[in-house]
């Protein structure tokens, strides 16, 4: 038998055994904390929490500073000025704020959240919230919009609830695919209800799928009444078509679809922020918007 062969061996110019500065080697492994003052406006998370908002003020309490951070639905935390923060993705140790005149006051969008400033679009998310027509995708637009072009949520309309089964199976909704859709006139009883029943007992439908509405016949009566100089909207027929009868009682004209367009902007118009949408309709969206961005 032949005596085994074993390649040359010639150590390194830069052997990897032997005494090292093992300090060094773990200072080149953590991840670089850079200081950032913690300025007015600025979007940070809390590691340890999880908590993401908007910088609204940083004070001295029980000998220590405290930052507070506001999130898009008006929630407000406070946390210990220092490290364990995030800004883009990257660790920070939050500094005292750069010295200022004054403090500006918030900015909000139509929904009330604070607003971020030259935030970008968000690459759209493949869940969707689904409303019945395009007065109620235009109402929506309105006062959410900002958020949602933030949080990269697409809102369609189905032109009608009737088929909403068929257009729930054509979708696939899944953990990654959510869907949530809002109807006008969920009541017991209603055709609607029925529909959301029969929605949600579909398999898998748990926890990919959220069908809420609100009281109101059309999305129109979502609209504080006050703001046309109403009491309370006028009660319609049911064997009336509900936006004919309505603009026929506001003295508007009612011939066709066109004077139901027109009579729809001069109601969205008066539109100008979440105040002046009735609760019962806000409560409902922010519902749906929390179910399709919440993470997985």
């Amino acid at each position: 038998m032949s005596a085994p062969h074993f390649p040359d061996w010639r150590p390194s110019s830069t052997p990897s055994w032997g005494a090292q500065d093992l300090s060094r080697l773990r200072q080149s492994q953590i991840r670089k904390v850079s200081a950032m003052p913690a300025d007015y406006g600025a979007v940070i998370e809390e590691v340890e929490s999880g908590w993401v908002g908007a910088i609204i003020s940083v004070e001295a309490s029980g000998g220590i500073h405290v930052v507070s951070l506001e999130d898009r639905r008006g929630r407000v935390r406070s946390f210990p000025l220092g490290h364990g923060f995030l800004y883009e993705g990257e660790p920070v140790e939050l500094t005292p704020p750069t010295p200022r005149a004054a403090a500006p006051k918030p900015t909000r969008t139509a929904s009330g959240s604070v607003a971020v400033s030259d935030a970008p679009a968000r690459v759209a998310r493949a869940s969707r919230i689904w409303v019945e027509g395009t007065h109620d995708a235009e109402l929506v637009e309105k006062v959410w919009g900002e958020d949602l072009r933030i949080e990269g949520i697409v809102v369609e309309p189905l032109h009608g609830a009737d088929d909403l089964l068929g257009a729930i199976r054509a979708f696939g909704p899944g953990p990654q695919r959510r869907v949530g859709v809002l109807l006008d006139h969920l009541v017991p009883g209603s055709k609607e209800s029925r529909i959301a029943r029969e929605v949600m007992q579909q398999q898998g439908a748990k926890g990919n799928i959220a069908v809420l509405g609100h009281p109101y016949v059309d999305v129109w009566q979502a609209v504080k009444p006050h703001l046309l100089g109403l009491k309370r909207w006028p009660d319609i027929p049911r064997s009336q078509d509900i936006k004919v009868g309505t603009l026929q009682a506001l003295g508007w004209p009612h011939a066709n679809q066109r004077d139901i367009a027109h009579g729809w902007k001069r109601i969205l118009a008066q539109v100008n922020s979440y105040a002046d949408l009735e609760p019962s309709l806000l409560g409902r969206v922010e519902e749906l918007i929390d179910f399709v961005t919440v993470e997985p």
